[in-house]
């Protein structure tokens, strides 16, 4: 055979080694991966700091517009799902670290440091200041947020329908009124044999009435609960 085929592997290893001595491309790879863990430990640092004054400066033909949201939704869900909307800062788990390779690749793409992260979350899920699923934003400006990452297990299908009413004072005063109805009804039917009068129908309903009031008055009072509306973004406890 006149002409011999062309090792492309060892054509590689030839334009690296007249390039290259084998001690320079080790240094070379340590030095890039002592920056990947400076830049991912800067990342983290970020995360677990608020910087009142920094402003984001993403481009925006770069953005997933699917990812963009508005504090007002935000604030629907939160109050829906009873979730607080916070600064990273005072989250007490541990940022994956899936999301911290999302923030670096939006940092390179955009050619920008990115800081002032939010996150949603249940309330458990903070370091809250005494007076399942959380999502990790960065502040685009004019009140509108990026998603970069969601981590953790979905929230119960149950939870909507178990913090329906803490969205308001209707909404709790109407389950007051509904649960009194029935247990006026069920208490009625296995006191009395016979049909019940109006005035001890009155009578129960009444005293249900007021002890479903002061069992939610001591919940809601005594420790200290409070509207979802309230604390969808409050940094305190209560």
């Amino acid at each position: 055979m006149l002409f011999k085929r062309t090792n492309i592997e060892v054509e590689l290893q030839q334009l690296r080694n007249s390039s290259l001595n084998s001690e320079a491309l080790i240094q070379e790879f340590y030095k890039v991966l002592e920056e990947a863990t400076e830049n991912e430990k800067r990342i983290n640092d970020n995360t677990q700091r608020n910087f009142k004054q920094h402003q984001n400066n993403f481009t925006f033909d770069y953005l997933e517009t699917n990812k963009i949201y508005h504090v007002s939704q935000i604030k629907t869900i939160c109050i829906t799902y009873r979730l607080r909307f916070l600064d990273a800062s005072y989250f007490k788990g541990k940022i994956p670290a899936e999301a911290i390779s999302k923030i670096k690749k939006l940092e390179e793409r955009h050619g920008t440091e990115l800081k002032n992260f939010k996150i949603v979350a249940p309330s458990k899920l903070f370091k809250l200041e005494d007076k399942d699923d959380p999502l990790l934003f960065a502040p685009l400006g004019n009140d509108y947020y990026y998603l970069i990452h969601k981590w953790g297990t979905d929230l119960s299908p149950f939870r909507k329908l178990k913090m329906w009413p803490f969205k308001s004072i209707v909404n709790i005063l109407l389950l007051i009124f509904v649960t009194t109805f029935f247990a006026t009804y069920l208490s009625t039917s296995i006191l009395f044999s016979s049909e019940a009068s109006t005035s001890k129908i009155f009578i129960i309903g009444f005293f249900i009435f007021k002890t479903l009031v002061a069992i939610v008055l001591y919940f809601g009072v005594a420790k200290g609960k409070n509207f979802s509306p309230f604390i969808w973004n409050s940094k305190y406890y209560n």
